[in-house]
Order: structure tokens, then C-alpha cells, then sequence
């Protein structure tokens, strides 16, 4: 095989992802249905299922608009040899393989931030605005968008660096390093996200003492779940969707309740999401994610071993010599097909412990009271009730709403 055909291969394989993922949209988009199911009787009134309809094709023209873009973008950087000049300019300013691949990713990343902000503007401030969600003002915007570059830059760019040092020392056996890497870091954020890097975009405050928080130790007890970090975090400033989870490990464990959730959700049903969220850890499933994650990434990274240096991959993007960066490139659009074998195995996955928290809240709390808090919680974020299967085999974390109550044996 030749660099051109691999270019094609290329092109062939960013083509095909599109297309699958539009086809898939399509499939998603016929069950939609003008008037209200019956099997959303009691779910929706009229006027609130118009309002769900008209929030789903706003989305979807919106997506469509946006993964169309970024498609003809990326073929036309392709095309006319845009890697390749970004590598020459980068090779062209130092000689040091790692500053090389910072400066070539930074530069990806801060040209993609530029690029997609229009996007993210209009999502938020047209569509959510227009629908009732968005609370975020333009001044928290800009500034989340700040944080996340510098903390991109602060952490991102440390990491790459020594996943580079670790290939220029060590060639090929530099994915088991990297990997050892990954795998602390990974830990780290499992067990100090909510605590370190939360912060910077959400205060949290501890649970007020009170009727809901005695209710919440008292479950608690009586599943024998140490629980000392109860948080209410000020979700409300972003959006008027409501959520919770569960972070940490051991001691560090922490669960979080948007204050959407506590002021939208009775005391039984806020009780009974949470137990939802202990579930999780009492059946193992937030263990089995650290793992299954450290697993993955550990045949990213070896996978990526077997071809950082090939010519081929370099000649596709239009670089004659092979480098660390241009090659780390490339795999990145070569991996699309494993990416969707895996992240659909891993989805199927996560709906499986989604029906096995369920049980556990439905079990040691209330299965109506789930019941409630699901409706209340997806109804309120105009949530998509009727997908079609193959969507939700592919994309869906979590089971569809009706699937869940079904479970739950609840109506």
C-alpha cells in the first residue's frame, strides 16, 4: 500500500463515519410522531409535547449543520495539505521533538476552540435560550471557555510531553509508560475531580441540616454506606436541567445534587436518585468503569505503538519523514472504526448498570419514587422518550425513560 492509498483510506474512513452517524440520526428522526403516544399518556400535556417536538428539530437541524461543517472542514485540510504545512512550520521553529508536538496539538486545539465557537454560541444562547433552559450569562461563557484552555494547557500539555519523552527514550515500549501514566492520572481525577478541578466552574456547599439530609443519612444507614459529603452544587447558573452523581473512591467518595434537582424533585424522589447513585458503588459498577476505562486506554496506546513510525501513515497527511506528532494524527482518524466497536460495547455496558441501579433504588428505596424523579427529570429537559433502538444501541449510556419505568414496573 502507498501514502496516497492510505490518504484515501483515510477519506474513505472519515466519509463513512459521517454518513453512518447521519443514517443513524434519520433512524432516529422517524419515530418521531406529530401527536402525542399513547405511551406518553399522563407524561405530557399538548402544548409541553409541541414544545418537546419543536426542541427536538431544532437540535437536529442544528447537529446536522455542525457535523457537516466539521466533516468539509477536516476534508478540506486534508485535501489541500494543511497538517502537513502545520508540521513544516512547527519543525521549522524547534528542533526538540516534544515542544514540536505541544506547539502542533496547541495549535489543533486553539485553531478547533476558534472554529466551533460560533456553534457553541448559538446552542446556547439560541436554542437553549429559546427553549427555557439557558442560564448561562455571556461572561460565565467566555470565562468557562478560558478555564477549560488553561487547564487544557496545564495539564494536557504536561502529559503529552512525557508520553513524548517516553517514546524518545524508549521507541516502541513507550505505551507501557504512557500507560502507567494514563492510569494515575485517570485515578487521580476519579478520586479528586469534584474537589479540585469542580470548583473552578460550580461552587458546591454541603447539604443544609435538615429533613432531606436526615433522610439521606438515614438511607444511607441502612444500607450500610458511609456517606460524610452530601454537596448541593449550583447547576442553576448554567441550566435549568437537573441531574446528580456520584464521584470519588474510598474516602473520597462525594455525591452531588444539582440544586435544579432539589428544588425541582420531592424529598422521597431526591432519596430515591441518590440511592439510584449508591447503587452504583454497592454493586461495583463505578469500580468496573475505572477499570474498563484503564483497560481501554491501555490498547489505545499499545495499538498506537505498532504505528507511530510508519511512513504510511505520514505520507497520508502529505509528511514525508515520520514523526510522533503527524503519526498520533493520523491513528486518531484510523481509529475511528475500533472507537465505535468499543465506545458501543462500553455503552451497552453502562445501560446494563443503569438497570442494575435501578433495582438497587427500586429494592432499598422506592420504586415509584425513581419513577417520579425519572419522568420529572426527563420531561422537564425535554428529553427524546421514543428513540429508535439502533440510536440507542450506538449512543444511549443510559436506557431511554419508558425502558426504565418498564423495568421499574412502574407507570
Amino acid at each position: 500500500m502507498t501514502g496516497e492509498n492510505m490518504f484515501w483510506v483515510v477519506i474513505a474512513i472519515l466519509i463513512g463515519q459521517y454518513v453512518f452517524e447521519q443514517f443513524l440520526e434519520f433512524m432516529n428522526r422517524s419515530r418521531w410522531q406529530s401527536t402525542l403516544p399513547k405511551e406518553l399518556d399522563g407524561l405530557y400535556d399538548e402544548s409541553e409535547y409541541e414544545k418537546h417536538m419543536l426542541y427536538k428539530k431544532a437540535n437536529f437541524s442544528f447537529d446536522f449543520l455542525s457535523e457537516t461543517f466539521s466533516l468539509v472542514l477536516i476534508l478540506a485540510v486534508l485535501f489541500f495539505g494543511g497538517f502537513a504545512w502545520l508540521s513544516e512550520w512547527v519543525c521549522g521553529i524547534t528542533d526538540g521533538i516534544i515542544w514540536q508536538s505541544l506547539l502542533f496539538f496547541g495549535t489543533l486545539g486553539l485553531a478547533s476552540e476558534i472554529i466551533n465557537l460560533p456553534f457553541g454560541i448559538y446552542g446556547t444562547f439560541v436554542i437553549e435560550e429559546k427553549f427555557g433552559f439557558n442560564k448561562t450569562t455571556p461572561k460565565i461563557f467566555v470565562l468557562d471557555h478560558i478555564k477549560s484552555l488553561v487547564l487544557s494547557a496545564l495539564i494536557g500539555a504536561p502529559i503529552l510531553g512525557l508520553i513524548v519523552w517516553f517514546y524518545a527514550l524508549t521507541g516502541p515500549m513507550f505505551w507501557v509508560y504512557a500507560w502507567m501514566l494514563a492510569s494515575g492520572f485517570m485515578i487521580f481525577m476519579t478520586m479528586f475531580y469534584t474537589s479540585l478541578i469542580l470548583p473552578l466552574f460550580n461552587k458546591q456547599t454541603p447539604l443544609e441540616a435538615g429533613e432531606l439530609r436526615s433522610q439521606i443519612e438515614a438511607f444511607s444507614n441502612k444500607v450500610g454506606f458511609k456517606l460524610d459529603n452530601i454537596f448541593v452544587m449550583d447547576g442553576s447558573k448554567r441550566s435549568t436541567k437537573a441531574n446528580a452523581f456520584f464521584s470519588g473512591l474510598g474516602k473520597r467518595k462525594r455525591i452531588v445534587l444539582y440544586d435544579t434537582l432539589v428544588n425541582d424533585l420531592e424529598n422521597e424522589e431526591i432519596v430515591a436518585v441518590l440511592a439510584h447513585e449508591i447503587g452504583h458503588y454497592k454493586l461495583k459498577h463505578t469500580l468496573l468503569g475505572t477499570v474498563m476505562g484503564l483497560l481501554q486506554t491501555g490498547l489505545l496506546l499499545f495499538l498506537f505503538s505498532l504505528v507511530v513510525d510508519s511512513p504510511l501513515l505520514s505520507q497520508a497527511l502529505g509528511v514525508e519523514q515520520p514523526n510522533f506528532f503527524i503519526g498520533m494524527l493520523a491513528f486518531g482518524l484510523l481509529y475511528t472504526p475500533v472507537s465505535l466497536v468499543l465506545g458501543t460495547f462500553m455503552s451497552w455496558v453502562s445501560r446494563k448498570n443503569e438497570y442494575g441501579a435501578d433495582a438497587f433504588a427500586g429494592k432499598y428505596s422506592s420504586a415509584r419514587a425513581l419513577g417520579e424523579a425519572l419522568k420529572k427529570i426527563s420531561v422537564k429537559a425535554l428529553s427524546n422518550l421514543t428513540p429508535h433502538p439502533w440510536y440507542v444501541f450506538f449512543h444511549y449510556s443510559h436506557p431511554p425513560l419508558l425502558a426504565r419505568l418498564k423495568a421499574l414496573k412502574v407507570k
